[in-house]
């Protein structure tokens, strides 16, 4: 779908590690995915979705494949990034292209384990890297003002767009990011924000590393990191990167065996990919049939013939209708067949919007 989530971090917080995870995760899928060329740097993660499991035991498929959403690793990151210290024009160029930043942040104390600042300092270390992505911001709104102070003698629509970026450079200098500007409705701000991509604008997750005993009870590191994000209107995930890196490597059965030992529930990595997934304005519908049992990624909203769309452009152009039964009511029925007798099995037209978890069968022609 093009659109992915860039970690983000200074050097030896959990960032590699945690990517790692997720390459573990999308290597143990990847027999699903044979003709994709997968970067160095991107990790495409199956999406963890339990209905698919309870459908595959009803349906008993030869497959099962998860919804996917990609990861990219951001390098580069260190004061100065926004000058090209350290590998900084190469970070910039990746954040550009993602929707949501996880924002890994170091909680943890290890000696054997050096802080590049000297101490454990988790909003300092946030601050750092956020105060980076405002400088970057400035050097790019500078960059279009210089057009638009130009254009803007003859052409309304660049003299309303200089007079944004002017209240928004103001806003940035003032080492605000650009997702607390005031005008953030503008009609210009929004085609401005379209165009440049502002790295302060982008959703944030951050993802609190801890150390394995502080798994089940928050340390005061992470109390004060879920403080400034409440603050921001941004959430919090506190993981062991450590941790998950040892669970990819294990069956269902015995992950969940190993988080019962921490009292966990569900894996730091595996919130992460939901939060994730959900910041993105994505969400799953299903087929179901002998050959797959399949989730397909839609954005929230997105009609029947759109959603039909992303098993094959055909489905789209030549879509006439859906049949449509409710994950809920295909399995408490037992099955497509008894859904159907049980009057559950519904038929739409082009203007459904498709919910989460509808199982779908797409009628077209072309």
């Amino acid at each position: 779908m093009g659109l992915g989530v860039g970690i983000v971090g200074l050097p030896n917080i959990g960032k590699s590690t945690t990517f790692n995870a997720l390459t573990k995760a999308q290597n143990a899928e990847a027999q699903n995915y044979p003709f994709c060329t997968i970067e160095p740097n991107k990790a495409i993660v199956p999406v963890p979705d339990k209905r698919l499991d309870e459908l595959a035991k009803l349906v008993n498929p030869e497959k099962i494949q998860h919804s996917t959403i990609d990861f990219v690793d951001i390098a580069g990151l260190v004061k100065g990034a926004s000058k090209g210290e350290g590998l900084g024009n190469q970070f910039l160029s990746n954040i550009r292209e993602v929707e949501v930043i996880l924002h890994m942040v170091r909680c943890f104390e290890d000696g054997n384990i050096v802080h590049v600042e000297g101490d454990i300092n988790p909003i300092r270390d946030i601050e750092i890297i956020e105060t980076e992505l405002i400088y970057a911001d400035i050097a790019q709104l500078e960059k279009k003002m210089v057009r638009l102070k130009k254009d803007a003698k003859f052409d309304k629509a660049a003299a309303a767009r200089y007079e944004i970026s002017s209240s928004l450079m103001k806003h940035l200098e003032e080492l605000n990011p650009v997702s607390t500007f005031e005008n953030n409705d503008d009609e210009e701000f929004v085609a401005l924000d379209k165009e440049l991509r502002f790295l302060s604008n982008k959703d944030i997750i951050y993802g609190a590393n801890v150390d394995e005993d502080s798994l089940l009870e928050e340390n005061d590191y992470v109390k004060v990191v879920q403080e400034y994000a409440q603050a921001r209107g941004n959430e919090v995930v506190m993981l062991c990167a450590k941790i998950e890196e040892e669970l990819v490597g294990l069956d269902d059965d015995e992950a969940n065996e190993f988080l019962k030992d921490f009292g966990v529930e569900e894996s730091g990595l595996e919130k992460i990919i939901h939060k994730a997934f959900a910041k993105l304005g994505l969400q799953s519908y299903f087929t179901a049939g002998v050959m797959e049992v399949r989730a397909w990624t839609i954005p929230i909203g997105c009609k029947a013939p759109q959603a039909a769309g992303v098993i094959h452009n055909d489905f789209e152009r030549g879509f006439i209708k859906a049949e449509v039964i409710s994950y809920e009511d295909f399995v408490s029925c037992g099955g497509e067949s008894k859904a159907k007798d049980a009057g559950k099995l519904r038929l739409e037209g082009k203007d459904y919007i498709v919910q989460d978890g509808d199982l779908m069968n797409f009628k077209f022609n072309v």
